[in-house]
């Protein structure tokens, strides 16, 4: 299937989950009605950060957006066949997107992320009102990764561990490209209010 349809797909169904119109979902979101609609039409090209307020107002991680829909009498595969993972291009940054998990039921997800050099994109997940944590292991090249107000430069085979609830950046600084695999998990008991010795957006130094 077509990344955007999947996309569109994916949008419309986590919202009529929630029992949202189209307005209340721009409202939640900051992102415009007529553009959440090109998007469930599959008529648009959102970037990372548009994605990612939808799903911060959707309450789902953004890997989560990418996930093809099972129809609700089958049975989800637990392989994801290489040829069929979907495959994602940010219009802005150009990084890309690989959604490596099966269909399978899982609170972990795991994304392959191919990322340009000199280019950074922006996420505001401080709004978040559920728990994902994330961990980014690099495998080729360097990036520098904001979380919060702390900055951390990785080298290949560093690993960070972050938990979505600070705006974040991501930029390869470098001229070569750089490649990652994030493992998210959103675990359902772990919904409840955030613990503030938990958060990790007080200043600190760079690293």
């Amino acid at each position: 299937m077509e990344i955007n349809a999947i996309i569109a797909g994916r949008v419309r169904e986590l919202r009529d989950a929630q029992g949202w119109s189209l307005d209340a979902l721009a409202e939640r979101s900051a992102v415009s009605r007529s553009n959440i609609s090109l998007i469930e039409r599959g008529q648009s090209s959102p970037t990372a950060t548009v994605l990612d307020k939808l799903a911060t107002a959707l309450k789902v991680p953004l890997a989560s957006l990418f996930e093809q829909s099972v129809a609700p009498a089958a049975e989800p595969s637990p392989v994801s066949r290489a040829a069929e993972q979907p495959v994602w291009t940010d219009p802005a940054s150009k990084h890309i997107r690989r959604h490596l998990s099966p269909a399978a039921r899982s609170p972990i997800q795991l994304v392959e992320v191919r990322f340009p050099a000199g280019r950074r994109v922006d996420y505001d997940t401080s709004s978040r009102h559920a728990q994902i944590f994330q961990q980014v292991w690099l495998l080729e090249g360097a990036m520098e990764i904001t979380v919060g107000e702390t900055r951390w430069r990785l080298e290949a085979g560093d690993c960070l561990a972050m938990r979505l609830d600070c705006p974040t950046a991501f930029r390869n600084p470098t001229r070569k490209a750089a490649r990652y695999l994030v493992a998210l998990t959103h675990p359902p008991s772990m919904n409840g209010p955030t613990d503030d010795r938990q958060r990790d957006c007080a200043p600190r130094r760079h690293k």
